[in-house]
């Protein structure tokens, strides 16, 4: 019993410093201009306000800067999802010509740093002339090997006499995948696609490369631009990085229970 109480007090010590920088980021994005730079700085703010919250979208044009995350970040998460279920099913349950030494090779791939492949795919990129436009941010994360991997795990345990049975009633390759196939990988897809619009919506590295214009920009690249530009102005910062953080945590907590469900169906499939 003493053991068990001790090990919660270590989780509520440990999951309230995780808690405390996000909580103080809240708080200080709530506090007047220069009032976080007071010795001691305080936790929470004396008199709130929201006016940081309204300068950034009247001043700093950070509704362009969300626009524009999300338009990436939803379709990323939409073509990766079509794209990687796929050729997660094909690897999975098609059997063609050097199908398993493919698929060996992508999971070798998996150990190159993604730094990387960045300069020669910016090189592809300027050669197709997708350099600063919104495709040159997409493309590039529309499929990974990390989700055709994790799609192929769960779909080897899909019933291959299921398949086969629509094969005999004149189903076509891609109707069985639509129809057949891909309501069985719901669980998993809501995996990936969490995964893949969290890593899109915080890309800092690839949209800072390929894109040039300030207009263009994502949530990520402005608040970086701003941070050397208002450096003094540590609330208005800490509001702009509130409005980054939050479309995330929502849709993380909107769909951790699949996203959960995902990840242990997933493992025990594997």
């Amino acid at each position: 019993m003493l053991l068990k109480v001790a090990m919660y007090a270590v989780l509520l010590v440990a999951a309230a410093l995780t808690a405390f920088p996000l909580l103080w980021m809240v708080s200080v994005s709530l506090m007047p201009s220069g009032a976080a730079h007071a010795v001691p700085p305080p936790l929470w703010p004396e008199a709130p306000t929201l006016v940081h919250y309204g300068e950034l979208f009247t001043r700093l044009n950070m509704g362009r800067y969300l626009f524009n995350s999300t338009l990436i970040a939803v379709a990323v998460t939409l073509l990766s999802l079509l794209l990687n279920s796929m050729a997660g099913y094909a690897f999975a349950k098609l059997r063609f010509p050097g199908r398993d030494r493919l698929f060996r090779t992508l999971l070798a791939a998996m150990v190159v740093p993604v730094q990387v492949a960045m300069l020669p795919l910016f090189l592809l990129m300027k050669y197709l002339g997708l350099v600063n436009t919104y495709a040159g941010v997409i493309i590039p994360g529309m499929a990974s090997i990390f989700g055709i991997f994790l799609i192929r795990q769960y779909a080897l345990s899909v019933p291959g006499s299921l398949i086969e049975a629509a094969r005999i009633d004149g189903a076509g390759e891609f109707r069985i995948y639509w129809s057949v196939v891909l309501p069985l990988l719901r669980p998993v897809l809501v995996t990936l696609a969490l995964f893949t619009f969290m890593g899109a919506w915080n890309d800092f590295m690839w949209p800072l490369i390929v894109l040039t214009d300030h207009d263009m920009y994502t949530l990520p690249v402005a608040l970086a631009t701003f941070s050397r530009e208002h450096v003094q102005d540590t609330e208005r910062m800490m509001a702009g990085a509130v409005l980054t953080v939050l479309p995330v945590l929502v849709v993380f907590l909107a769909l951790q229970r699949y996203y959960l469900q995902g990840i242990m169906v997933g493992g025990m499939k594997g």
